[in-house]
């Protein structure tokens, strides 16, 4: 059986002082704790998503995902800084430790947040909607996990994005 384990995030946030959004997930999963960066799972949606609702080529470094992401305005962070979990399931997190939000949004010109999934639109509302006052705008999961949603029909929600980035 699977056990808790309590996990510290080992990477920040992308963004500059141009960032007009901000995209946050949940909390690393085991395959971006991994690679050390945002949605490392190869089935995960995000990247091949954000590139075709920016328009873009779709990059395959790290450097290149942060430098989409920066010349697109888009600043990139989850809503936990460490939490207990099994695996990579947002069910399963408890003792929760929130990112520290407002040094993101002290630096940086974030017009609209939005969150990537429920688990992190609810993680925002408990733990970062009291510290900031702002309410995020919750997108559907890129999750492998959310089969029910097609890559068009993310598109669909996702492009709302774009009002907030030029």
């Amino acid at each position: 059986m699977p056990e808790y384990k309590h996990i510290q995030r080992q990477f920040g946030p992308v963004y500059d002082a141009g960032s007009r959004i901000l995209i946050l997930g949940s909390f690393p999963s085991v395959k971006s704790r991994e690679v050390n960066f945002f949605y490392g799972h190869p089935q995960n949606r995000f990247w091949p998503l954000l590139a075709g609702v920016l328009g873009c080529e779709l990059p395959q470094s790290i450097d290149g995902k942060k430098e989409m992401l920066l010349t697109h305005h888009i600043a990139l962070w989850d809503t936990l800084d460490s939490c207990d979990i099994i695996g990579s399931s947002d069910s399963s997190i408890r003792n929760a430790e929130p990112v520290d939000i407002m040094s993101l949004l002290n630096a940086a010109d974030i017009r609209q947040i939005y969150c990537n999934g429920t688990a992190s639109y609810k993680l925002f509302m408990k733990y970062l909607r009291p510290v900031c006052g702002r309410t995020p705008v919750q997108l559907p999961s890129t999750s492998p996990a959310n089969a029910a949603w097609s890559m068009d029909r993310l598109r669909g929600q996702w492009k709302q994005i774009l009002e907030f980035l030029y």
